[in-house]
């Protein structure tokens, strides 16, 4: 898939997740698969660049090309000087967010508010497009409820505003992420338009990104919250896609490395407060359906040091080897 001038490797992009999609992880899931992988959303309000949260979001020291920045915001003039901003500091792709349901951006008229609003829609995609010279993508959803999926309405105006790629989660901003995703309008979307279009939304196995691709036409898969926990799923679907076989599951033992060097790199990059904090909800994804795995992350949630949370990762997942190597033995 192309996006611009950017060839990405396949068809598969991690999907933009506010406190989760730092840096570190990025470069993880880019390591096990995914083609390209959008940062947190970054806001348009300047009068935040120069905190500490910002500041680290819009850090990609080291971080493999393409880097697409998303910005969120719903001032026109705001949203062009926060692209220049991010174009200036690394961005490669600019990513626009009209998607995300959270009552805080939707409250002021930013993320999927603002598909009520298609001229403003227009004003704000033009533009960001009209103040750099990189990509712009878009990230949308199919409507602001059931009765107003207009999802193809904003993909035409999109397109016409010189967006280069289009992201779409198959749910209204009413749905939240309640109920299931539905594709029909996604399906819509690709018909109506001739740029990229990237599908999101309850996409969580290879078996299904192979359903959606096939049912949809679309060109990309966008994984989200099933990425959380499990990074090797670009991996699994890309060969899955590629091949029509699965790939075995990781073993204990690579998920405990892949824990581990996550943990290191999330220490490196926020310090040890910060750090040890981040990365209590990714040790509960990681451990997720495992023995002993509630009392394991009460454990580690009590700890606020990062030497001792290694060592108690390090230790669960030990414990789980010995269990697999005893239930295999019996």
């Amino acid at each position: 898939m192309q996006i611009g001038s950017y060839q990405l490797d396949n068809n598969l992009v991690l999907a933009p997740m506010a406190g989760v999609t730092d840096r570190p992880f990025r470069q993880l899931c880019k390591s096990m698969g995914a083609g390209m992988a959008v940062s947190e959303m970054v806001s348009s309000n300047s009068l935040l660049w120069g905190s500490e949260k910002t500041k680290r979001r819009a850090d990609h020291d080291g971080e493999t090309e393409p880097r697409s920045v998303q910005i969120v915001g719903a001032d026109p003039k705001l949203m062009a000087e926060a692209a220049r901003y991010n174009a200036d500091n690394g961005a490669q792709i600019i990513d626009i967010n009209m998607g995300c349901p959270a009552k805080k951006i939707c409250n002021v008229m930013a993320g999927s508010a603002l598909l009520q609003h298609t001229d403003l829609v227009k004003d704000i995609l033009e533009s960001v497009v009209k103040s750099v010279d990189i990509p712009v993508t878009l990230k949308i959803r199919t409507g602001w409820d059931k009765q107003n999926r207009n999802g193809v309405e904003i993909a035409r105006i999109a397109e016409a505003s010189g967006i280069q790629s289009l992201a779409v989660h198959g749910r209204t901003r009413a749905c939240a992420y309640r109920g299931e995703a539905e594709y029909d309008t996604i399906r819509d979307i690709k018909q109506a338009v001739t740029i990229p279009v990237i599908a999101n939304g309850d996409i969580t196995s290879p078996e299904k990104a192979k359903q959606v691709l096939d049912y949809t036409g679309v060109d990309g898969i966008m994984i989200g919250r099933a990425a959380q926990g499990r990074p090797w799923i670009f991996r699994e679907i890309d060969h899955f896609l590629k091949t029509g076989k699965k790939l075995p599951e990781p073993s204990i033992t690579e998920i405990s490395q892949i824990l581990l060097n996550h943990l290191g790199n999330l220490y490196d990059f926020y310090g040890e407060y910060t750090g040890v904090r981040i990365a209590r909800k990714h040790i509960s994804w990681y451990s997720k359906g495992l023995r002993d795995s509630a009392g394991f992350r009460r454990q580690i949630n009590q700890v606020d040091n990062d030497k001792e949370q290694f060592h108690l990762v390090k230790e669960f997942f030990e414990q789980q080897l010995l269990i697999e190597k005893e239930e295999l033995a019996a």
